[in-house]
């Protein structure tokens, strides 16, 4: 994917998440690019790590101080917490310019802003984290143990968190399975 297409994904994205209620926080794009990328495979390009609270792509904050720099995603900081990522009308414009990719990628986004636009920044770390430790074991470890595995990484998820988490990244990964192409 190119740059620019990237770009008006990432606006598409935005828009959507705070559609679904979500702050729209540098975390919460981090959290649904990487969901987008390892659950629906779509080529936004980024490398993710694990990181200080989950999958974490040092590119995609590039990336987004890049928009920012554009003038297509503006701040506003909301106190006490930080500020929100809002696409702006040029993002707008480009999303029109590039229709065909955010149409091609509507499906996922749409699905990703509805499961993850609602949660906070603690709930989307250990569902990134459940699904960075399933996609490293693979779904044929047990739970159990892919829970204390992410506790392992995170210790402060405590177990039944992490266990929660996994479950919930079982449920959605079920359900993406179940969805026709």
């Amino acid at each position: 994917m190119k740059r620019l297409e990237r770009a008006a994904l990432l606006s598409s994205l935005g828009k959507e998440l705070i559609d679904n209620g979500s702050w729209c926080g540098e975390t919460h794009l981090q959290k649904a690019v990487y969901m987008l990328q390892e659950i629906f495979t779509v080529p936004t390009g980024f490398d993710f790590v694990l990181y200080k609270y989950g999958p974490f792509s040092f590119e995609l904050r590039d990336e987004l101080g890049s928009m920012l720099a554009d003038g297509l995603l503006q701040l506003a900081p909301v106190q006490p917490y930080g500020p929100r990522l809002i696409p702006t009308d040029r993002s707008g414009q480009l999303e029109k310019q590039f229709s065909k990719a955010v149409a091609k990628f509507h499906g996922p986004v749409s699905f990703c802003a509805q499961r993850l636009g609602s949660l906070d920044v603690a709930e989307l770390e250990k569902l990134a984290t459940a699904l960075y430790v399933t996609r490293e074991y693979g779904k044929n470890l047990k739970a159990k143990q892919r829970a204390k595995r992410l506790n392992e990484l995170k210790p402060h998820i405590d177990s039944n968190d992490a266990l929660d988490a996994i479950v919930a990244i079982d449920e959605l990964l079920a359900e993406v399975e179940k969805k026709p192409a």
